[in-house]
C-alpha cells in the first residue's frame, strides 16, 4: 500500500540530573526557546528556525543519554513493515508510536501523522 514518511525530528534523550542544563544549552545553541509539551511534558522542543524540522529534548526516566531520530508517517504499519524489510527491528510500542532499532543497534521512533499531513511536497512516497 502506498504511504508517505519523512525524517522530522532529532531527539536528545537526557537523564533527569542533566535535563535542565542540556535544555538551556540547546536553547542557546539554536537561539530558540524549547517549549515544554502539554501532552507529553517530558519533552521540550521547537521547529528549528521556523523550518519543518524539529529539535526535541526528552527527559528520560532512566538510562544513558543518547540521540535518536523520529520518522513520521501516515501509515504506521506500512512504514514499520518497510523498515523491517530494510533491517530494522521493532522494540516496543510507546503511546501511539513504534520504537525500533536500526541494523547497528541504534534506537529510533516511527510516529504516526494524521491522514493528509504528509504529501508529495513534504515527504517521500513509498509504493
Amino acid at each position: 500500500m502506498a504511504h508517505y514518511s519523512r525524517l522530522l525530528k532529532i531527539v536528545i534523550d537526557v537523564p533527569p540530573a542533566d535535563h535542565d542544563r542540556e535544555l538551556a544549552f540547546w536553547s542557546a545553541v539554536t537561539g530558540q526557546p524549547l517549549a515544554q509539551f502539554d501532552r507529553h511534558p517530558e519533552y521540550h522542543g521547537a521547529a528549528l528556525h521556523h523550518q519543518d524540522f524539529w529539535l526535541l529534548i526528552q527527559r528520560l526516566g532512566h538510562g544513558p543519554g543518547r540521540v535518536h531520530l523520529d520518522i513520521h508517517t501516515d501509515d504506521l504499519p506500512a512504514e514499520t513493515a518497510r523498515l523491517e524489510k530494510l533491517g530494522a527491528e521493532p522494540v516496543q510500542q510507546v503511546n501511539s508510536w513504534q520504537v525500533m532499532r536500526d541494523p547497528a543497534g541504534m534506537l529510533f521512533c516511527v510516529i504516526p501523522e494524521p491522514a493528509g499531513a504528509l504529501k508529495d511536497d513534504n515527504a517521500q512516497r513509498w509504493e
